[in-house]
């Protein structure tokens, strides 16, 4: 599906969840079991108890970690007062009288927790691409994803549904440059991705490293030294300057290392390279030949004698 069809839905779902929901649709459910659902899907915005166990989280689901301390207080919540506002429902695709979840996995899991039999849900058709947008609106709305998380949601909706960064960016109600940023954030070493997962170390500490060779063990020296992400910025800054001077330095020639460089090549007949470190007094000579014949050539020059 292109971008230009879904567009009239992707605005709709873009407005917020209050669009689908609306105002009037928080109902309290007990906490003890419910008088049991009826199986047949129902299209549209009315409130209907589903069986938990006839529910399972779509695979554009973009939340990776759920805090098992926060799930813990939500089911206590809801022991207590019940769900308030329903999750969000499609029929699955292959199984009959399944649902997939599109929003409101915390409180399908805390249910769960509390011992629910039941949940109200909305139920509603969605094509994977409004699904997966509207998936993770909500979860950037009710509470936010690391950014890791959110990075390979963008990916997915640009990478699967063909969104461009603008389209998303209009979307969210987030700059283009702030979904450019997380993207870049994926090219991190898996590794460095984990630790920003389980709060080891922020974006801001990481995202100097992008691109960096050695990103993994300048990870662990800002772990080791508890570097804040303004030391981090100076100090990949530094480094690239000692690399930049070292390659200068490095790429400088002195005239009388040309000279001799040039006269190789007349005398010789081949290119000739010396690196020379002055301060030093040694250095690396490096020859380009064409066959073995031109080596032996220069051998016999030199007076040194082959078999």
């Amino acid at each position: 599906m292109t971008p230009k069809s879904s567009k009239p839905s992707s605005k709709r779902l873009g407005r917020g969840l209050s669009t689908l929901l609306g105002d009037g649709n928080s109902v309290p459910v007990s906490a003890h079991r419910a008088k049991p659902a009826d199986s047949e899907p129902v299209s549209g915005q009315a409130v209907r108890s589903i069986a938990i166990e006839w529910i399972e989280p779509g695979p554009w689901q973009p939340r990776q970690i759920f805090d098992k301390e926060g799930l813990a207080e939500l089911a206590q919540s809801i022991s207590l007062k019940g769900i308030i506002q329903p999750v969000i429902l499609r029929p699955h695709p292959n199984k009959q009288d399944r649902f997939q979840l599109i929003a409101g996995e915390r409180r399908w899991r805390a249910a769960q927790l509390a011992s629910l039999h039941e949940i109200p849900s909305i139920i509603d058709s969605f094509s994977d691409r409004d699904a997966s947008e509207l998936s993770l609106i909500e979860n950037i709305q009710r509470r936010d994803l690391t950014v890791i998380e959110e990075a390979n949601s963008y990916r997915s909706l640009i990478e699967l549904h063909h969104y461009t960064q603008e389209e998303l960016a209009d979307i969210i109600g987030k700059s283009r440059s702030h979904i450019a940023n997380l993207l870049r954030l994926l090219n991190l070493p898996d590794a460095i991705q984990q630790m920003v997962m389980d709060n080891t170390l922020t974006m801001g500490q990481v995202r100097p490293l992008i691109g960096r060779e050695d990103a993994e063990h300048l990870a662990q020296l800002i772990i080791a030294k508890s570097l804040s992400a303004r030391q981090v910025e100076a100090l990949v800054s530094q480094d690239k300057g000692t690399a930049s001077a070292q390659n200068k330095k490095k790429a400088e020639k002195s005239a009388d290392i040309r000279a001799i460089e040039r006269q190789a090549q007349i005398d010789l007949g081949i290119r000739l390279s010396l690196d020379w470190q002055e301060e030093k007094e040694k250095g690396t000579l490096s020859m380009s030949l064409s066959s073995l014949d031109q080596l032996e050539d220069i051998l016999a020059k030199l007076g040194i004698k082959t078999a």
